[in-house]
């Protein structure tokens, strides 16, 4: 096997589990606190179960103002934050806090979207029989909306992927920084395409699990 080869071989392993440490955690926070902010923008919606117009203007707007912003500019307004909560501004931990702010506004509008496609007809039945609105989001509106919600899941780990990689530029670690660092700066592009290859076999792995979960809850009901 030729060295160079086995150099990135040797040099992969570690950004990569980086890489999917930073996807991964990042992802459970970002559903956290966009997942909640969805199902509101759901019920405060014109056609949710609790219609405030104002409110969901405004929080509609502020959720678009996260998304709009390019995720590099965002992680150096974030700099102080992430020092402030991990103690280091560089590396996959101090990462993990821009890329859940980026990915919750995101997270946000596919629970928005996943609890619009419920069908009215539902919600009229579990009305009819008594339920409270938090009874309605939690047994009628999340169990009807899962499939989407998975296949929503899936494409925020793919973007995720992506950021981290992103994050490379300013010493986030992963694979952004070894295509950088080891293969941009030391005009190894073999390094760089080996990096890239990791990257789109994550993102089709993420692609195929997601899309079989969200296959296997639709034909399940």
């Amino acid at each position: 096997m030729p060295d160079k080869l086995l150099e990135i071989l040797r040099l992969l392993p570690m950004p990569t589990l980086e890489t999917i440490y930073m996807t991964f955690v990042s992802t459970f926070f970002a559903c956290v606190l966009g997942f909640p902010l969805g199902a509101y923008l759901y019920c405060t919606s014109p056609a949710g179960l609790i219609p405030k117009p104002l409110l969901y203007n405004v929080l509609s707007r502020i959720v678009n103002l996260f998304r709009s912003l390019p995720f590099i500019i965002l992680m150096i307004l974030l700099i102080p934050l992430s020092r402030f909560i991990v103690g280091t501004s560089i590396g996959p931990s101090a990462v993990i806090i821009p890329l859940s702010i980026a990915a919750a506004p995101f997270v946000a509008r596919i629970a928005e979207s996943a609890l619009s496609e419920v069908e009215e007809g539902v919600l009229t039945a579990a009305r009819a029989m008594g339920s409270s609105n938090f009874q309605i989001i939690r047994k009628v509106l999340i169990p009807e909306a899962l499939p989407s919600l998975v296949s929503g899941l899936a494409l925020t780990i793919i973007n995720l992927i992506g950021y981290s990689a992103m994050a490379g530029a300013i010493g986030g670690g992963g694979l952004g920084t070894l295509a950088i660092n080891y293969g941009y700066y030391r005009f190894r592009m073999d390094i760089t395409l080996g990096a890239v290859v990791v990257i789109l076999i994550l993102v089709e792995a993420v692609q195929l699990i997601g899309t079989a979960v969200s296959r296997s809850l639709l034909s399940k009901r």
